[in-house]
Protein backbone atom coordinates (compact mmCIF):
# COMPACT_ATOMS: atom_id res chain seq x y z
CA UNK A 1 0.00 0.00 0.00
CA UNK A 2 1.26 3.45 -0.84
CA UNK A 3 2.08 5.60 2.15
CA UNK A 4 1.45 8.94 0.42
CA UNK A 5 -2.41 8.82 0.56
CA UNK A 6 -2.33 7.79 4.21
CA UNK A 7 0.01 10.64 5.16
CA UNK A 8 -1.82 13.25 3.09
CA UNK A 9 -5.30 12.26 4.32
CA UNK A 10 -4.05 12.28 7.91
CA UNK A 11 -2.48 15.69 7.38
CA UNK A 12 -5.68 16.98 5.79
CA UNK A 13 -7.80 15.85 8.75
CA UNK A 14 -5.35 17.40 11.22
CA UNK A 15 -5.32 20.75 9.40
CA UNK A 16 -9.10 20.87 8.89
CA UNK A 17 -9.77 19.75 12.46
CA UNK A 18 -7.45 22.41 13.87
CA UNK A 19 -9.01 25.07 11.65
CA UNK A 20 -12.54 24.07 12.67
CA UNK A 21 -11.59 24.11 16.35
CA UNK A 22 -10.19 27.63 16.16
CA UNK A 23 -13.12 28.85 14.01
CA UNK A 24 -15.66 27.60 16.54
CA UNK A 25 -13.60 29.01 19.42
CA UNK A 26 -13.32 32.42 17.72
CA UNK A 27 -17.06 32.60 17.02
CA UNK A 28 -17.86 31.54 20.58
CA UNK A 29 -15.53 34.22 21.98
CA UNK A 30 -17.02 36.86 19.69
CA UNK A 31 -20.52 35.91 20.84
CA UNK A 32 -19.51 36.29 24.46
CA UNK A 33 -17.81 39.62 23.79
CA UNK A 34 -20.71 41.29 21.98
CA UNK A 35 -24.28 40.57 22.95
CA UNK A 36 -26.68 41.64 20.22
CA UNK A 37 -29.83 43.46 21.11
CA UNK A 38 -33.20 42.24 19.87
CA UNK A 39 -33.50 45.01 17.26
CA UNK A 40 -30.14 44.24 15.71
CA UNK A 41 -30.91 40.54 15.58
CA UNK A 42 -34.29 41.18 13.91
CA UNK A 43 -32.63 43.48 11.37
CA UNK A 44 -30.03 40.84 10.53
CA UNK A 45 -32.69 38.13 10.20
CA UNK A 46 -34.84 40.36 8.00
CA UNK A 47 -31.89 41.19 5.73
CA UNK A 48 -30.85 37.54 5.45
CA UNK A 49 -34.44 36.59 4.63
CA UNK A 50 -34.50 39.16 1.83
CA UNK A 51 -31.20 37.84 0.47
CA UNK A 52 -32.52 34.26 0.57
CA UNK A 53 -35.74 35.31 -1.20
CA UNK A 54 -33.82 37.15 -3.94
CA UNK A 55 -31.54 34.12 -4.37
CA UNK A 56 -34.50 31.74 -4.70
CA UNK A 57 -36.26 34.01 -7.20
CA UNK A 58 -33.03 34.30 -9.21
CA UNK A 59 -32.65 30.52 -9.16
CA UNK A 60 -36.25 30.04 -10.29
CA UNK A 61 -35.79 32.61 -13.06
CA UNK A 62 -32.58 30.97 -14.25
CA UNK A 63 -34.31 27.58 -14.38
CA UNK A 64 -37.20 29.06 -16.37
CA UNK A 65 -34.84 30.78 -18.83
CA UNK A 66 -32.88 27.54 -19.23
CA UNK A 67 -36.02 25.53 -20.03
CA UNK A 68 -37.24 28.15 -22.52
CA UNK A 69 -33.84 28.30 -24.22
CA UNK A 70 -33.60 24.51 -24.42
CA UNK A 71 -37.06 24.28 -25.99
CA UNK A 72 -36.20 27.05 -28.48
CA UNK A 73 -33.09 25.13 -29.51
CA UNK A 74 -35.09 21.92 -29.86
CA UNK A 75 -33.30 19.97 -27.13
CA UNK A 76 -35.07 16.93 -25.73
CA UNK A 77 -35.73 17.42 -22.00
CA UNK A 78 -37.53 14.11 -21.37
CA UNK A 79 -36.14 12.06 -18.51
CA UNK A 80 -37.07 8.65 -19.93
Amino acid sequence: MDWIPVVLVTFKFLVLGTGMFYAVKWHYDQGKKEKETGKERRAVLRASGKVAAVFMLSLLGLGFVTIVLCRMLGLDLNIS
